[in-house]
């Protein structure tokens, strides 16, 4: 059996620790995502989803417990090491789709993948055979400003996929679409995941679209529920 995409053991995490208006939010989380795994992360404002999927995305680092990647333990690892294993075993997704407003659709999936030593001809192909997987192949040309707020976050989430990341995060990755076009997307992002076989972890306040995820868990006051 392979092993887990992301460990989460014992994670603990405070703000102003020590100092007035401390705020404890992880309080020793335990999550195992597998392979070809889809959980949805309900929380709500400001019980520490964010700071969770910053925690596991390596871009922060906990107050006591083991983050491990892969089967990898992450704790403890150098700056360049974590950054290294970012590039290259994880994708981010977030509710603004980010991408550069002066390159085309087709380029802000490349650039990744040079970043991460891909030879320009091989990025090129990846981009577009993830494009057409959602639709965009006939926008690949069109920068930003010309595409649909639904077409950006398609994009968006083809750049995060681009270097074949094991593990998946997405912060509220349809929360800026109305609800038709956030169903499409939505749908368009399963459909990428199950055809790369990589865990994802994705926050969401939306129920309809937490239910038709693999599994669904809870983080409340620090602590996650079934």
């Amino acid at each position: 059996m392979s092993d887990p995409a992301l460990q989460l053991s014992g994670l603990h995490k405070t703000y102003n620790k020590g100092r007035p208006g401390e705020v404890e939010v992880l309080r020793g989380i335990d999550l195992t995502v597998h392979p070809g795994e889809v959980v949805a992360l309900v929380a709500p404002s400001g019980a520490g989803k964010s700071t969770l999927l910053h925690i596991a995305g390596l871009l922060d680092t906990p107050d006591a417990g083991q983050v491990r990647l892969g089967g990898r333990d992450m704790t403890g690892q150098s700056d360049r090491a974590r950054t290294a294993a970012r590039r290259a075993e994880i994708g981010f997704i977030y509710q603004f789709h980010h991408l550069l407003p002066e390159f085309t659709a087709a380029e802000n999936v490349v650039l990744p993948q040079l970043a991460n030593g891909i030879p320009a001809a091989r990025a090129a192909a990846r981009a577009d055979t993830l494009l057409a997987g959602v639709g965009v192949a006939a926008r690949a040309h069109h920068r930003p400003a010309a595409l649909s707020g639904g077409e950006q976050q398609r994009v968006a989430f083809c750049r995060a996929l681009a270097n074949a990341p094991r593990l998946l995060l997405a912060d509220e990755p349809t929360g800026n679409l109305d609800p038709e076009t956030s169903d499409q997307v939505f749908a368009a992002l399963l459909a990428l995941v199950a055809g790369t076989g990589l865990a994802a972890l994705i926050a969401t306040h939306n129920l309809a679209l937490a239910a038709r995820m693999d599994r669904v868990i809870r983080l409340d006051a620090g602590r996650l529920t079934p």
